[in-house]
């Protein structure tokens, strides 16, 4: 079958989905007011104390307030697409997998057209304090228009990289099924730690979050060229295929991950 024929499939289990979770719009609502305080409130502590102390190693509010929302907003559209990938130990544990294996769809697309999450709390916040960031950059002349498409092209490929790295822990819960605390260090820690430049921590820690989880290259890394214009735009075009690379290799590790799972009715 065609690749247009499963995009089209998939469109239609996301609407299905929506159209589920629409259904309790109190609920819906509460929680996207909700969102949006809670992630005001993080940055608000960023910005306080960048606002005391001017900059951190060079980096000043405006940049890190970049950082906090490019991740923001690639984080946004990861879970969005992809929500119950991050919680995979849930259909392991419950039996739900099992279900999902039954279904005449591959088994990722069923799962990602689980519970799809809107979150126009977590868009509305990060696309504001993106507008504040860049606003106050272009004001100063740091940077000029074409950041804008940079920006947007590194949102995009920066949810592809969040996606990969939530797939491939995802996948080692066919091995431990209990993947929360794991989960907690790969993607919560970890994206909350690129918020700010990686110079701020000692080189065996930019290390992990570029090599061994690769949240660097979400925001931080491109922010390098498109806010200082250091080393050149191959920095941004580079993420494309390196992000490509990472869903590759998040896949065949997906594929073989469930060569050892074992049904609960097994």
């Amino acid at each position: 079958m065609s690749i247009k024929y499963w995009l089209d499939l998939y469109a239609v289990l996301i609407r299905s989905s929506i159209r589920s979770r629409m259904q309790y719009k109190l609920n819906f609502m509460l929680g996207t007011v909700l969102a949006a305080v809670i992630q005001i409130a993080e940055f608000l502590m960023i910005a306080i104390v960048l606002n005391k102390f001017g900059a951190v190693k060079g980096w000043s509010l405006y940049e890190v307030g970049y950082l906090f929302a490019v991740m923001t907003l690639s984080k946004t559209l990861y879970r969005t697409f992809a929500s119950d990938v991050h919680h995979l130990e849930n259909y392991l544990t419950t039996g739900e997998l099992d279900q999902l294996l039954t279904r005449p769809v591959p088994i990722l697309m069923a799962l990602m057209s689980q519970n799809i999450r809107l979150m126009p709390g977590e868009l509305l916040q990060g696309g504001a304090i993106l507008y504040w960031s860049m606003h106050g950059l272009m004001s100063s002349g740091q940077i000029h228009w074409i950041a804008l498409p940079y920006t947007v092209f590194v949102i995009f490929t920066g949810a592809i990289i969040l996606f990969s790295i939530g797939l491939a822990t995802a996948t080692v819960g066919f091995w431990i099924t209990r993947i929360n605390e794991l989960q907690t260090l790969t993607e919560d820690a970890a994206q909350t730690a690129v918020r700010y430049p990686l110079i701020l921590y000692p080189s065996w820690l930019r290390s992990i979050l570029l090599v061994v989880i690769p949240v660097g290259f979400v925001n931080y890394v491109p922010s390098l060229f498109i806010l200082r214009g250091e080393y050149g735009s191959w920095l941004v075009y580079g993420i494309a295929p390196l992000a490509g690379l990472f869903l590759y290799l998040g896949l065949k590790f997906w594929k073989f991950g469930l060569t050892r799972y074992q049904s609960t009715g097994s």
